[in-house]
């Protein structure tokens, strides 16, 4: 049975929203942030999430396990604004029932 995951999301203006995700769709975090409009359009994947811009930044705030970072992943986060130890391309964290009880926060615009 294909069941969702509670995800908290804090948008950029500190507002958290817990959210639920499919992972029967293979959408990644970043397509969730845009699904329930949590950051305005054209301000977030803005490269369709290829892991080719930086816009979908965010800091993940609990200790649920993700994938490892790729190469592009952290070759961008290398190059982009308000980078932490924390720091995830949300576009690159696929929605999977690992990621119940997730939180995250979103970066501020660069």
């Amino acid at each position: 049975m294909e069941q969702d995951v509670k995800i908290t999301i804090t948008d950029r203006e500190g507002v958290a929203h817990e959210v639920m995700a499919p992972t029967d769709m293979a959408m990644n975090l970043m397509e969730v942030v845009r699904s329930y409009e949590l950051a305005p359009e054209g301000t977030i994947g803005t490269c369709g999430g290829m892991a080719m811009c930086a816009s979908c930044q965010c800091y993940v705030i609990n200790g649920t396990p993700l994938p490892e970072m790729e190469d592009e992943e952290e070759a961008m986060l290398s190059e982009a604004f308000f980078v932490k130890e924390n720091s995830r391309l949300s576009c690159q964290i696929p929605i999977t029932p690992e990621l119940e009880g997730l939180e995250v926060e979103l970066a501020p615009e660069s």
